[in-house]
């Protein structure tokens, strides 16, 4: 069991119109923002629920919408010239994974003096950063709450990691009505991601008594938004259990580590520009079964905390359970089950596995792995 240590940060607030107080919060750190904004949420009309509390609160901002497909050094440099001209008091990231990462990078190099390409290329910052704000529009949010930030790097078309010393997010905030733009579709392969995430975190050598703790209650309000709750006593809605279990499993997976399907996911992305939650899906059930012949008994565990599995089950018999569990929710949610289906070719994603070994959080996943031992992985899913 890794040492346990935790810095109280940042300051989460989840609930239903919780979008409202943006307002009020970001009075508290500043005047003026950049708020780097998820195209898409514009297309569904979004938008206007994350500026109309700021236009009521008389906040300056600007609005940075020029994350098209997947972020990458090029538009981290145009935002970060944009953010140092109007000398932003912190910068505000809403919608997925790729408009948090590059609000995140920003926020973490804007006092830098050093070239940004130094931090690409493994620099540590080392000036404090500026305050960030977090509005996530999706259920899964992986690097919210990390010490670390993926981005394409535009020079190789290559994953590269800009560290931090401490996780740099000022507040999130998660809102359960900014997902409705997500289709049926997605809120399932990225509900797979969130048990995906929770079981990585559970099973990671950097595992603590308190990731434990935060991933059990992520998969047991996952399994509840999923397959509804044991008891009357619990009538939170679905969408708000799923904001939740995210959001824990997100914070289970900053305090431990990430594991190889997440990472691989990561890398496909960037590579290949396919879904890091269709890929993380079906990998998700090839995961549990390599990693249940030397963590079988805490697999198992979450697959009763699931209910995927009886309580008088053995390991062996739960582990087995919790595979068939999520393939179950992959062919009636009919999401792809295997790699091919994404029409990727093997060739593509022997790359892939080339560029996954060469990151950082290759030296965190559960059992000890070379670029090698993740293709075998992939070649099993494929």
């Amino acid at each position: 069991m890794a040492d346990f240590v935790f810095r109280v940060s940042p300051n989460i607030v989840l609930g239903s119109y919780t979008v409202s107080r943006l307002g009020q919060f970001v009075n508290e750190i500043g005047s003026k923002f950049m708020v780097v904004l998820d195209p898409i949420l514009k297309q569904v009309g979004i938008s206007e629920k994350v500026t109309k509390p700021l236009d009521d609160r008389k906040v300056n901002y600007f609005i940075f919408d020029s994350v098209a497909g997947i972020a990458n050094t090029q538009m981290v440099e145009q935002a970060l010239t944009l953010a140092r001209d109007a000398h932003v008091h912190g910068v505000i990231g809403v919608g997925g994974t790729q408009s948090l990462n590059l609000a995140k990078i920003v926020c973490e190099v804007y006092h830098e003096t050093q070239d940004f390409y130094e931090f690409v290329d493994g620099a540590i910052p080392s000036v404090a950063p500026l305050p960030l704000i977090c509005v996530p529009s999706t259920i899964r949010n992986p690097y919210v709450f990390s010490n670390f930030t993926p981005i394409v790097d535009s020079r190789t078309n290559s994953t590269k990691v800009i560290k931090n010393k401490n996780s740099i997010c000022r507040l999130a905030l998660f809102d359960p009505n900014l997902t409705v733009s997500l289709t049926e579709n997605q809120i399932a392969s990225m509900s797979l991601e969130v048990l995906c995430l929770a079981t990585e975190a559970y099973i990671s050598p950097k595992a603590s008594f308190f990731s434990d703790m935060v991933a059990e209650k992520a998969i047991e309000l996952t399994g509840y938004a999923l397959d509804g709750a044991p008891s009357l006593m619990v009538t939170t809605p679905s969408e708000v259990l799923l904001s939740q279990g995210g959001c824990m499993a997100g914070l289970a997976s900053s305090i431990s580590s990430q594991g190889a399907a997440t990472l691989l996911a990561l890398s496909t992305y960037t590579k290949l520009g396919i879904s890091q939650s269709l890929v993380t899906s079906i990998l998700f059930p090839y995961i549990i079964e390599d990693h249940a012949k030397f963590k079988a008994e805490r697999i198992a565990r979450l697959a009763k905390i699931l209910r995927a599995a009886p309580d008088e089950a053995g390991d062996e018999e739960a582990c087995v359970a919790y595979a068939d569990y999520v393939r179950k929710k992959i062919a009636k949610s009919n999401l792809p089950a295997r790699l091919k289906d994404l029409s990727v070719s093997i060739e593509q994603l022997s790359l892939v596995a080339e560029d996954a070994g060469q990151l950082e959080m290759v030296n965190f996943l559960p059992r000890s792995m070379t670029s090698d031992d993740l293709f075998d992985l992939i070649k099993l899913a494929y």
